[in-house]
């Protein structure tokens, strides 16, 4: 008679692991298609006579516009966002990926910039999103003339979306650094650490009720937001709980548009670049004159090539071109 031994443990055990690695293996394969059919795509970057070559390192374009799209009339009431239709951009930035092991970087493109956009000549940045003929095509394409620097990816959100990504994740912290009352944009924050909910972290990047110039504390709050909520978002304690995860990655996929070439493991890379501790500044700024009527920013052009052909080289930014 044949005699009967138990399998051993320790076999048992490489069994199981393995079986529950391919599970994890499809749900992962299963969710990343599943995701990357739910993303909007957009046509943002286009080639044209005269655009920047490749250059290594990959760039992306932020824009989070003011579109109160998918919002009821209620929920415009209550996240303070007025009534205006159709959309403009609310925040621009550029994000440079090395290719190396340098940290990445965060550049807010001041939406009062004065630059030369195409067939319309010089005005407010952006303005090339808003111009009928405009939209994400001539907004990219005037980022990357007046930059130098050929774009890789476009993401873009309205107010709805951000909202439901910052719930999502179940609110992001932030240091405010002054106490800010602002019933326009619906918020009353007292100084310092606290958790904001997408309503509240929404007005708090909105408002202009701080600082002597208002769009600079704004771009300030918009770099320091951004890098708060990914960072979050791509920590172990939200990505390895499926009832975060899982609400949070439909949400982005619901709430962003982006280019024709953008997929979600382009998302994830750019997640985890802005976890890796990214330099933040803004556009080097030279005067802020008032142009037909319009108070306006140029850029300190001599210092803003330095910064971009830094990024173009694939190199530190000089230390002496960053915002302190």
């Amino acid at each position: 008679m044949p005699s009967w031994r138990p399998k051993r443990p320790g076999r048992l055990i490489v069994r199981i692991l393995a079986g529950l690695l391919v599970v994890l293996l499809v749900v992962a394969i299963g969710g990343y298609f599943m995701i990357n059919s739910r993303l909007t795509r957009i046509e943002a970057l286009t080639d044209y006579e005269g655009r920047p070559a490749d250059t290594p390192g990959t760039n992306w374009l932020l824009v989070g516009s003011d579109s109160r799209e998918g919002l009821t009339a209620a929920q415009r009431k209550k996240l303070a966002t007025g009534k205006a239709v159709g959309r403009r951009t609310d925040t621009m930035m550029l994000l440079h990926i090395p290719d190396g092991d340098g940290r990445p970087t965060l550049v807010s493109l001041p939406r009062d910039s004065y630059v030369p956009i195409d067939g319309h000549g010089s005005d407010k940045l952006n303005a090339a999103y808003a111009f009928q003929d405009g939209g994400p095509k001539l907004l990219a394409k005037t980022v990357e003339k007046v930059t130098g620097l050929r774009l890789d990816h476009y993401m873009e959100i309205g107010f709805g979306g951000f909202v439901g990504i910052v719930d999502a994740i179940g609110g992001v912290e932030i240091d405010v650094k002054q106490a800010i009352k602002d019933p326009k944009a619906g918020i009353n924050l007292k100084k310092g650490l606290q958790l904001m909910d997408g309503g509240t972290a929404l007005g708090y990047v909105r408002t202009r009720a701080t600082g002597t110039i208002p769009d600079f504390d704004r771009t300030q709050r918009q770099r320091q937001f951004f890098s708060a909520v990914v960072k979050k978002a791509a920590s172990p304690g939200v990505l390895i709980n499926p009832f975060t995860s899982v609400p949070l990655a439909l949400s982005a996929a619901d709430s962003v548009s982006v280019g024709e070439e953008t997929g979600a493991f382009n998302l994830l890379s750019l997640g985890l670049a802005m976890g890796d501790n990214p330099v933040t500044t803004v556009v080097p700024v030279g005067s802020l004159p008032t142009i037909n009527g319009q108070a306006v920013v140029k850029w300190d052009r001599e210092k803003a090539l330095r910064l971009f052909d830094a990024l173009a080289e694939d190199k530190p930014v000089p230390k002496d071109v960053l915002a302190k």
